[in-house]
């Protein structure tokens, strides 16, 4: 670097550097790191360009503080300002897959195929009825405590013909 050159920079800091800094956090919505950047960058384009702070017709504070919006505009439109944001809520919620609940009916489908006739009425009563054990009694025509048992070793069996297909709880 050429002594004018480094005296230039030096002369700019000194007498536009207190505002751009002013500027630039502004600009930055108080990002002081940002703004800081912003600042040094300007600098750098200004000891780049010195042809253009040395004209007559324009003020070099102009030249910066414009220098210094464009470049916090072009930061602000690059991918770089897409940052990934620090969140404790997740933004999307998560679709159910209706596909798992079709998978897990043909499964059970499948599995209920396996049981004795009794076992499958007890638990289609029971359990996709929705009925009491009173009410599986009565459409069933068997006494509650069988309606009681039956459920038991009918669930019993139903698990044991889930993990001969695989399917783990």
């Amino acid at each position: 670097m050429r002594t004018d050159d480094a005296e230039l920079l030096r002369e700019l800091h000194t007498e536009h550097g207190s505002a751009l800094w002013a500027y630039a956090v502004g600009l930055t919505n108080g990002d002081r790191a940002r703004a800081q950047d912003v600042v040094q960058e300007t600098m750098l384009r200004a000891w780049r360009n010195p042809h253009i702070l040395a004209q007559a017709n324009g003020s070099a504070r102009g030249w910066l503080f414009t220098v210094a919006k464009r470049l916090v505009i072009d930061d602000w439109r690059t991918a770089r300002s897409r940052r990934e944001r620090v969140t404790d809520e997740v933004p999307e919620q998560p679709v159910p897959d209706p596909t798992d609940h079709a998978v897990d009916h043909q499964l059970v489908v499948q599995a209920m195929g396996a049981l004795s006739l009794e076992h499958r009425a007890v638990l289609h009563e029971c359990y996709f009825r929705g009925s009491s054990v009173q009410e599986a009694s009565q459409a069933l025509g068997i006494p509650p405590g069988t309606v009681k048992s039956r459920t038991h070793y009918a669930l019993r069996a139903l698990r044991l013909a889930l993990d001969e297909l695989g399917v783990t709880a």
